[in-house]
């Protein structure tokens, strides 16, 4: 029999101080595949990822996380998620590899970690490039390098989903790319991803489909091979750039 969707919105709301920012979200992620959320600021992305990882509960509606309701889903240690806007440890001393040793916790259950959960860190330093840092302190890394920290966390539960909230903000391009090969590997060895992002960059070779959001609906769906088209909308809606024959002149009138 198929495998039951990694992940299944069904007419999903939600509201954040009493104004409601889901208006109804129809989304599945299916076993092994790749979504991105696209859409403006306000459009629900954020909200969505937050509502499947149980952070913000619906109004009204439904989540599955592989074929369970969410209410009654307990094997989160499935499940791999890193936050938008975080820090690798909010100022505490801790070093690249302790931070990275606790995306273990779900799996060992605070007993101490065994040879695979160190190989299990290893091989997630090892994949966003920062084996040479695991001594550092996270305090001292760069943003790029603290994302990476993050992403890297989140890989060494070994989840079978992979959600992650816009983790190509702020990151120069160099770790983009890192990133993004990081995934490759992951998602070659079947793990479903869904992501928020600003832009696709470096991972659209990876998206299989593009879901753009707009005022808490599903505006439209692209496939893979129209991840460019669903770029070029998102940064026309996010992005407009002026009608060059509506540009003011040197007198500033319009010509």
């Amino acid at each position: 029999m198929p495998l039951e969707p990694a992940i299944c919105l069904c007419n999903a709301t939600a509201s954040l101080g009493g104004r409601p920012v889901l208006g109804g979200i129809d989304l599945k992620v299916e076993r092994g595949e790749v979504v991105a959320l696209l859409g403006a600021n306000g459009s629900g992305k954020s909200t969505t990822v937050r509502a499947v990882v149980g952070q913000v509960p619906l109004t009204s509606g439904g989540i599955e996380l592989f074929g369970a309701p969410i209410h009654r889903f307990k094997q989160w240690q499935r499940i791999g998620y890193v936050p938008q806007r975080s820090t690798a440890a909010s100022g505490v001393p801790a070093s690249v590899r302790e931070v990275v040793a606790s995306g273990r916790l779900s799996r060992t259950r605070l007993r101490p970690l065994g040879r695979g959960d160190r190989a299990a860190v290893d091989r997630a330093l090892e994949l966003v490039g920062m084996r040479g840092h695991a001594r550092d302190s996270v305090n001292q890394l760069s943003g790029g390098q603290h994302q990476r920290v993050l992403i890297a966390r989140a890989l060494a539960g070994e989840p079978e989903l992979l959600i992650m909230d816009e983790p190509l903000a702020g990151v120069d391009l160099a770790s983009q790319r890192i990133l993004a090969d990081a995934l490759r590997e992951q998602v070659a060895e079947g793990t479903s991803v869904l992501l928020v992002l600003h832009e696709l960059g470096p991972l659209q070779p990876l998206i299989d489909r593009t879901v753009v959001l707009k005022s808490g609906l599903v505006e439209k769906i692209y496939g893979r091979s129209e991840a460019r088209d669903a770029a070029a909308v998102h940064d026309l809606a996010c992005h407009p750039h002026p009608d060059p024959e509506s540009e003011p002149d040197r007198t500033g009138l319009l010509t």
